[in-house]
Formats: C-alpha cells, structure tokens, sequence
C-alpha cells in the first residue's frame, strides 16, 4: 500500500468520526447562527462603507468568522493527538503499517473539511443567491475575499491546535492551551496592543507589524481593506498601510502570515509526534 493509499484510508476514518461525533453540525450550526443574526443587520436600510444587501451580510459575516474561525479549529484539533493516545488508538495505528504522519495529514484534511466545509456552503450559497437577485458586482469579489482569509484563518488554528494536543499530556490541558490561545488571538493581543500605543509613540509600520504577528488582526485588516481600500477608519496607520501596502498586498499578508504560521506549527507537532511516546 503507497502513502497516498493510507493516507486516503486514515483521512475516509477520520472523517466518518467526525460526521458520527457530528462536528459538521456544530460547525454548520456555529457558522448558520452567525449568518442569520447578521441577516438582519445586513438587509436594514442603513449602510456601512457604502455596503448594503447581501454585500453587508457577507461583510458582517466574515468579520464575525474570523472570531468564530478560529475557536471552531482549536476546538476541532486540540484533542486529536491527546484523545487518541489516551484512548488507545494509536496502539491500533503502530499495530498497522501505517506512519505516524499519515495519520496526521490524514487529520488535518478532514479536520478541514469539517471546519472549512460548511462556510464554504454558506459563502456560495449566497454568492449564488445574490446572483439570481441580482445583487451589485462587489459580492463576487467580496466572498472570494472572505473564503481566502478565512481559509487561511483556519490552517494557522488548526496549526496551533495540532501542536497543543501534541505537547498536553491530558485532554483537559489541552483544551486550556486551546482556550488560552483563542482568548490571546481574539481578545488579549488587541489589549496589549492598545496599551503599548497609549504608553508609547510608535510608528505605523510598527504598528501594523505588531497587529500582523496576530493571524486574527492580519486576516481582520485584510477583510476591511477590501471594502474600503483607503482604510480611513484605522488613522495613520491604515493610510501608511493603503500607501505601502494597497489591497492586493494586504490581502497578501492576511492570507499568507496564518498560512505560515499554521504551516509551522504543524511542522513542530509533526516533529513531536514522530519521537513522543504514543502508548500510556
């Protein structure tokens, strides 16, 4: 049997687990719920950055999921490793002739689709919709916009949730390291950011590279300048970044850092896994 063959058996295995632990519902469910709450707010009158319709939803959505992303991939790979070292499973996988990093591309692809899949449906589904409406030309490049920093919104996360699995001992640390993660990307980074601006005089550029260590803040500015590509809401720093930068390679740095980043982690717990103790 080639890699590609076990690789193909271990991802139909992990996959058939999570439609049976339903995740796909939990995502689709997490992802449904942030769609219709901003229904509402999208289809009012009013408008944000000259956005309205189904451009606003999808603009409202995507700056929701990239707070929703993130926890949803942490959740979804901070207990692989852990769950089945405790559980046993590897003791079937090193009975079998299978590596240790089959197993884990195998992970990785279905925690993915799992994570990735139903936003896509949602995404499409409105860009499709919004066609047949017939809703303004900004849609189309709005939602493609969306799926790209989203996607690479999730391969940093699942990064980041792969190589705490590998280094928790237990499920419940795990989990902690998942939630410590997600509370430093959403919410602490923004904090200590805004105190270093207020303690000292810093430099736009030193200010965009501090926000774009957070995959969060980079996929957030990346979203934003595709609808306003001066970025006057963000001061002096978003008009260095519309002068330096420009959409396209804002965009650039919103996909590509999370990319990197998720890239390198799953690099570091392959490491891991291929010399750590999968029995006990």
């Amino acid at each position: 049997m080639s890699a590609a063959d076990r690789q193909n058996a271990l991802f139909r295995l992990e996959l058939a687990d999570a439609l049976r632990s339903r995740w796909v519902v939990f995502t689709a469910a997490v992802y449904g719920a942030v769609f219709a709450a901003f229904i509402w707010l999208g289809l009012r009158e009013s408008t944000v950055l000259g956005f309205t319709g189904l451009s606003r939803v999808v603009l409202n959505v995507a700056n929701a999921v990239v707070i929703a992303v993130p926890l949803v991939a942490l959740v979804a790979s901070s207990q692989a490793v852990v769950r089945a070292r405790t559980s046993g499973f590897f003791e079937l996988v090193l009975a079998q002739p299978c590596r240790r990093q089959d197993w884990l591309v195998a992970v990785i692809g279905s925690r993915i689709v799992v994570v990735l899949g139903p936003l896509v449906v949602i995404l499409l589904g409105t860009l499709v919709l919004g066609l047949f409406a017939g809703a303004d030309k900004t849609l189309t490049p709005l939602v493609l916009r969306s799926l790209a920093v989203t996607a690479g919104l999730s391969w940093a996360f699942l990064g980041i949730g792969l190589l705490a699995s590998v280094f928790a001992r237990t499920p419940e640390r795990a989990t902690v390291y998942a939630l410590l993660a997600w509370v430093v990307g959403a919410a602490l980074h923004d904090f200590a950011l805004i105190g270093a601006l207020l303690r000292f005089r810093l430099a736009p550029e030193a200010v965009f590279a501090l926000a774009a260590l957070n995959p969060v803040e980079a996929a957030r500015v990346a979203l934003l300048s595709g609808v306003d590509p001066e970025l006057g809401v963000l001061g002096p720093v978003g008009f260095w970044l519309a002068n330096s930068f420009g959409p396209r390679l804002t965009l650039l740095v919103g996909v590509a850092w999370p990319v990197v980043l998720g890239t390198a982690c799953m690099a570091l717990a392959a490491r891991r896994l291929a010399k750590a103790d999968l029995v006990g």
